[in-house]
């Protein structure tokens, strides 16, 4: 090549002439369209994790299909997610959620349905819906699972139709999950799908950033780049009826998160207590969930002696993904009861410890499937509790060392993005 443009050149001509070689992307530029996938995703607004499913897995495909039109078909959009996902994804074609002309359009002139990530086959019966309408081939994106269902259910708008959590999983062209556990499970269950492999939660993938909003509440609260953690407390049972309409109380849970919420909050703040007096790092308190301001001033701020006091800072107010993902990319890393905040924070390249129990399922299973074992603790295991705070510690005392660990676990992440994408995009090419 004379230079760098020419070269250049040719790779964009070489790019090309491949995609026009896959069968199902050169039929549609035949046809003077893109070939279309439905992402089935975005399940509620009240967790930022929830919501990060769906540009984590719209930032994929961005990436690795880029000649694809994608159609998000979302359960909801409020709290303003719907602005923040248009902005970042304006090609993007968002569907009213329960209009049904834009459900029938769509399964008309779509050519894949992909579920996103989820703790389940969230919505199944829309899965469902695709398969008896349309009769075409459908992919599940890293969910977990804990049981698999055989009991037959009607089909939405499809009087007389019935199926089985269990057909759909073997109907599927293939289903990624994101533990290993949950894999486990689904193949000793019988399942027939030909493709079940790990595949890590989509919300691995999102690179929203709200620069801007980050930057004033860290200048206002004398937090510096590099010289403070995140700490994300979290109850046993969310509060749903706190914080979300129509739910109901559940005193049951409201036991269970008032019987436990010492025994899982303790360790939390004794790495507090240890990093606020054994480093210069600060503490940054955080929620991930609407209910989760309240339990991170009850449960870690309130009970510090006054010295530590002096250099943890509470967020009272709930985020976006987008402004909690550019705060945490400026931290030095971020440990708590919760998941997502860690899967965004590793697939960003920032350290994360993990502390999980039973009630959250096998989800957090998945730092063993990325190298992160021992930045994986279960509340469960008494004898796994102590070791939480020197975890903590060590992360703060060295950050390098902490970053080239989470580094390399986000490698395994991408080499399976990568592989998990371009499954997909082998079965858009056998689409005639």
């Amino acid at each position: 090549m004379s230079s760098g443009l020419d070269r250049r050149q040719f790779l964009q001509n070489s790019f090309a002439a491949a995609l026009a070689s896959v069968p199902a992307i050169a039929a549609a530029q035949a046809a003077g369209r893109k070939p279309r996938i439905i992402l089935r995703s975005s399940w509620q607004t009240v967790n930022i994790g929830d919501i990060a499913h769906t540009p984590g897995v719209l930032a994929l495909l961005e990436k690795h299909l880029p000649d694809a039109e994608v159609r998000l078909w979302a359960s909801n959009l409020g709290d303003g997610v719907e602005e923040m996902l248009r902005k970042r994804f304006p090609k993007v074609l968002i569907m009213a959620p329960r209009s049904q002309d834009d459900i029938k359009q769509a399964f008309a002139e779509c050519d894949f349905l992909l579920h996103g990530s989820g703790p389940s086959l969230v919505a199944y019966r829309d899965v469902a819906r695709w398969r008896a309408d349309t009769g075409k081939p459908y992919g599940v994106y890293g969910i977990t699972v804990s049981a698999v269902g055989g009991k037959p259910e009607p089909v939405p708008h499809n009087p007389g139709k019935t199926y089985t959590q269990r057909e759909l999983f073997n109907d599927a062209s293939f289903v990624f999950f994101r533990d290993t556990v949950s894999m486990q499970l689904v193949k000793d269950a019988g399942v027939t799908c030909p493709i079940m492999e790990f595949g890590p939660d989509g919300a691995f993938g999102v690179d929203l950033r709200n620069d801007k909003a980050a930057e004033a509440f860290l200048k206002a609260n004398g937090l510096e780049e590099g010289k403070y953690l995140c700490v994300i407390p979290r109850l046993r049972n969310t509060p749903y009826w706190l914080i979300k309409k129509g739910v109901k109380f559940d005193p049951k849970k409201q036991e269970r998160n008032d019987a436990m919420k010492e025994h899982d909050h303790a360790q939390l703040r004794a790495a507090i207590i240890a990093v606020t007096r054994e480093t210069d790092m600060k503490i940054l308190v955080c929620p991930e969930d609407k209910s989760q301001m309240v339990v991170g001033k009850e449960m870690l701020v309130n009970p510090l002696p006054d010295d530590v006091k002096n250099k943890v800072v509470w967020r009272e107010n709930y985020w976006l993904t987008d402004e909690a993902l550019s705060t945490y990319v400026r931290s030095a890393g971020l440990f708590g009861n919760e998941m997502h905040s860690p899967i965004m924070c590793i697939g960003n390249g920032i350290p994360a410890i993990v502390c999980r129990w039973k009630e959250q399922t096998s989800k957090g299973f998945m730092w063993r499937d990325i190298g992160l074992n021992d930045w994986l603790f279960t509340l469960d295991n008494e004898d796994e509790l102590p070791g939480i705070a020197p975890a903590v510690l060590q992360l703060a005392k060295d950050p390098k060392a902490a970053k080239e660990k989470a580094l390399k676990a986000r490698e395994i992440v991408l080499d399976r993005q990568e592989k998990t994408m371009g499954i997909l995009r082998d079965k858009l090419a056998k689409i005639v």
